[in-house]
């Protein structure tokens, strides 16, 4: 937690709002959320699409990790396609929980490739220039 600490402490930053030991950290000291609601189908295409190629390719991933066989999926209580399916439902209560706690932080929801594409081609691409 000590990185996290450090790295939120900096003036700008941008990270995932996934570890539950850090996810009160990050909320206190963010000034905006970007919530990428997609719908589960289509994240549940992109994990899987994602996660059967970096199989069949062995690519190393961070820390020199490889994702497991693909037989995995039904053993491993933990295998990221599980742990996609399973935690897109608990996103919505999150947010809310953090509306409640949090009713200064604006919060963006993005609900489809399209608007995500429209909200990063908007005052996003203005900033980077």
């Amino acid at each position: 937690m000590p990185d996290v600490e450090a790295f939120s402490a900096g003036p700008a930053w941008v990270t995932e709002w996934q570890y539950n030991t850090v996810r009160g950290l990050l909320a206190d000291r963010a000034d905006l959320m970007v919530w990428l609601d997609l719908p589960r189908r289509t994240v549940m295409r992109q994990v899987t699409i994602r996660t059967v190629r970096r199989r069949i390719r062995h690519e190393v991933l961070w820390n020199g990790n490889v994702e497991p066989p693909l037989r995995t999926v039904l053993t491993d209580r933990e295998h990221v396609i599980r742990w996609a399916w399973s935690g897109h439902a608990k996103n919505l209560p999150r947010v809310l929980a953090l509306r409640e706690r949090r009713p200064d932080l604006p919060i963006v929801r993005l609900r489809s490739r399209a608007a995500v594409h429209r909200w990063c081609a908007g005052p996003l691409r203005a900033a980077g220039r």
